[in-house]
């Protein structure tokens, strides 16, 4: 691990992403992705100790380690795999070089096969002029969550009452007098002009769709009721050319990305094993191989593995107890009697094993 350098970091993430437009051809791991793709990007902090680890500060969460920055594509057909990482110091603030990652995540996806509908979902802390042309300049799309700063609160007190529209969100009931759900969230949107302070050739002028939730105080006796109702609001910026109930709801399927990261804490991100910065970078570039070949071996084997965690994969399909037999110089391969994934395992291995198809 000690030898590694940036350069070798930067020919693993090259690796990387050949890899997965590779596995997107031979594999359905992004089905359906010449259509509809979409980016997601997060950061996440792995806790690191000691004083030999080169990069290591406080970020924002308070914990001391280093700044993981992940990139996942995922189609409304096959879930997230990752499209490129990178390491941060510790101390690193999560928008800190987000427009050139985000720049490599596009570039990556359009090489995946990613030529349709692209969209990049982000929450408030990617939220800049930077990263938003970002997107525009690669052909896609943004959605990116607002920070309530005064003149996103001026924008949302502005809307009209009668311009909310209830969605259909938990405990939600059908109206058929109105034609619409009697719901506790309720949707609008209003064109909004964002980054007011770069100019008039930097400003960016989209779509801004709030979701307001009633707030409830479970102190407040029933019996009593309430004085006037407030809600808790939550605002995306975005220039996707859906609708609005669709794209708030598109909005929040960002969460997504959660499921990737907490994989890799459970797995290869438990720890960064070295004190040299360069190493724990090319450790988290081959956490994201990893993670993307088993992806892709799940989808191989059956439509329930396609959507199984790393764990999972690992005990049904990698972990198998099976001995090899020598015979006439051919080797026979004994699987365990009554195993329950047997199919899947052979259908992963006869995908695996297939010829190429016709150029």
């Amino acid at each position: 691990m000690r030898a590694f350098t940036f350069g070798h970091v930067g020919q693993l993430d090259a690796a990387a992403s050949r890899l997965l437009a590779n596995l997107a051809e031979v594999t359905p791991v992004l089905r359906g992705v010449t259509q509809v793709a979409f980016v997601d990007i997060d950061d996440t902090v792995r806790a690191t100790h000691g004083k030999h680890k080169q990069g290591v500060g406080f970020g924002y969460t308070g914990v001391e380690g280093l700044n993981a920055l992940l990139a996942t594509v995922t189609t409304p057909m096959s879930p997230p795999v990752i499209l490129t990482t990178r390491l941060r110091g510790g101390s690193a603030s999560s928008g800190r070089g987000a427009a050139s990652f985000v720049e490599t995540a596009m570039r990556a996806a359009r090489r995946a096969g990613a030529t349709g509908l692209v969209i990049m979902r982000a929450d408030s802390a990617f939220f800049s002029r930077d990263v938003a042309a970002a997107v525009v300049d690669a052909g896609g799309y943004f959605s990116l969550t607002v920070k309530h700063t005064a003149n996103i609160i001026g924008a949302i007190t502005s809307i009209p009452e009668h311009a909310w529209v209830g969605i259909r969100y938990p405990n939600a009931v059908w109206d058929d007098t109105d034609g619409g759900w009697i719901s506790e969230a309720e949707v609008a949107e209003m064109p909004f002009t964002a980054f007011r302070n770069h100019g008039k050739h930097g400003q960016i002028t989209a779509r801004l769709i709030v979701r307001r939730v009633r707030a409830l105080n479970p102190a407040v006796s029933a019996a009593q009721g309430e004085l006037f109702t407030g809600y808790r609001y939550h605002a995306l910026f975005t220039n996707t050319p859906m609708p609005m109930i669709e794209a708030e709801a598109c909005h929040r399927q960002h969460a997504v990305i959660e499921q990737v990261l907490a994989d890799l804490k459970a797995g290869p991100l438990a720890h960064l094993p070295s004190g040299r910065f360069a190493a724990n970078a090319a450790w988290l570039a081959c956490a994201g191989i990893a993670f993307n070949l088993t992806r892709a071996a799940g989808a191989l084997a059956s439509p329930s593995h396609a959507k199984a965690t790393t764990a999972t994969l690992r005990t049904q399909l990698i972990q198998v107890p099976a001995r090899l037999a020598s015979s006439a110089r051919r080797l026979t391969m004994h699987m365990p009697l009554h195993w329950p994934w047997a199919t899947d395992w052979m259908q992963m291995l006869t995908g695996a094993n297939a010829p190429p198809a016709n150029a």
